[in-house]
């Protein structure tokens, strides 16, 4: 077993929860229910499936969850962006946001190239 808080890419997943969560608390009240909740569900969801993944016994397993939470990452900048162009979110954190995302994609797609490497 893998111990996910020892990687990187877990840590900035992390980062951006905590990030993605201050900004749904300055989304509309009216939204709470809509993209505020989509924009905490996929952001958790990355972290998540990168630790369920570090759970799984073979590399394979780990892929699998990995490419589900860069599905649930890029999902996640489409919410910011979207939250961002409605005017509910300032431009400069939506903005650091999105960095943080691009930095944890890349991340994610070396660890996925990664072990993949192992089983090609």
């Amino acid at each position: 077993m893998r111990d996910h808080r020892e990687l990187r890419v877990f840590q900035n997943a992390d980062e951006l929860v905590l990030q993605v969560y201050t900004l749904a608390a300055r989304m509309p009240r009216d939204e709470l229910y809509g993209l505020t909740a989509q924009m905490k569900r996929s952001a958790v969801s990355v972290a998540a499936n990168i630790v369920e993944g570090c759970g799984r016994d073979t590399d394979r397993d780990l892929v699998r969850f990995l490419y589900n939470a860069y599905g649930s990452l890029r999902e996640t900048g489409y919410h910011i962006n979207v939250a961002a162009r409605l005017g509910f979110l300032p431009k400069d954190e939506a903005d650091k946001t999105q960095n943080k995302i691009a930095q944890t994609s890349r991340q994610l797609a070396a660890y996925i190239k990664s072990i993949k490497s192992r089983f090609n």
